[in-house]
């Protein structure tokens, strides 16, 4: 299939591009040109500007694609700038499960349904929920529902994380920084930066429609996080109220993402137990 990759060049869409070069896909990666990037394979590249919709028009021509495989739709007027003047058949967007107005356990797809949305024209809010909200509601106005599908993820941990949200932990632990985490008990659901980009890649080759949640396997607790970098480092944590605020703080207790959706493409997804002490051990080597 001929694949448009809007972004893609960090985090986990790095291995959503080799999983898909990797099945035999024509891929074409469009940024505006300030990353440079590496991929296992040759990669066509457009360079325009997203946010300027004479620039995506200019860039592309009549090009038309498969599959575009939007990673970087903050906004309805990104959505608006860029299908106005990419036509293609089948659209994926990376979503978040933010959209859901409660993240609780078992929380499922049909939670949060875009085409009944109010959808209003605007730029990235400070909202970020919402913002992602209208973004899913613009890609309606283009393409039949048939032909989309959005990608939805809770936190994503990798080793190419720029965030720093895991190393936040890490650090305050190690220079014994005090800092206010609200609820240790917390269980919290992650997944890994390159299952995450497979299964776009998977979607792209088993196209669904419809919003698609995307998650590992199980949830941990906080504190269980936190007393195994206390271990490693041979350090307690100093936890103070009223100071440094933890980056998981203010969320709801006891949430789960449910992936029996995506599951049921053929898709499987980590247990996260396999995966998240080894990134802290990473973290700790570097």
């Amino acid at each position: 299939m001929n694949i448009l990759v809007i972004g893609g060049t960090k985090f986990f869409g790095i291995p959503m591009v080799n999983a898909l070069l990797k099945k035999g896909h024509r891929v074409t990666v469009a940024t505006r040109g300030n990353t440079k990037f590496s991929f296992d394979g040759t990669v066509e590249q457009i360079i325009f500007d997203k946010n300027d919709p004479k620039s995506v028009a200019a860039a592309l021509g009549k090009k038309e694609f498969d599959v575009t495989i939007d990673k970087i739709a903050y906004s309805s007027n990104d959505v608006r700038s860029l299908l106005q003047n990419a036509p293609c058949k089948k659209y994926i967007q990376m979503s978040t499960c933010a959209v859901y107005k409660i993240i609780h356990t078992d929380t499922k797809e049909e939670e949060f349904d875009a085409a009944s949305h109010p959808l209003k024209w605007t730029d990235r809010l400070d909202d970020y929920a919402e913002t992602k909200r209208l973004a899913e509601r613009a890609a309606l106005e283009f393409l039949p529902a048939s032909d989309c599908a959005f990608v939805r993820y809770p936190v994503v941990l990798g080793p190419n994380d720029y965030t720093g949200r895991l190393r936040f932990y890490l650090e305050h632990i190690k220079e014994q920084k005090p800092m206010f985490i609200d609820d240790m008990e917390m269980d919290s659901p992650f997944i890994h930066e390159t299952e995450a980009g497979e299964f776009i890649a998977h979607l792209a080759e088993n196209f669904a429609p419809g919003p698609f949640n995307g998650c590992s396997n199980g949830t941990v607790k906080i504190s269980k996080i936190v007393s195994y970098m206390e271990d490693k480092l041979g350090k307690k944590a100093v936890l103070e109220a009223a100071t440094e605020p933890a980056p998981y703080n203010g969320l709801p207790a006891d949430r789960s993402i449910n992936t029996q959706k995506a599951q049921g493409l053929g898709f499987k997804f980590y247990d996260l137990e396999s995966w998240l002490y080894k990134l802290i051990d990473w973290e700790l080597s570097r």
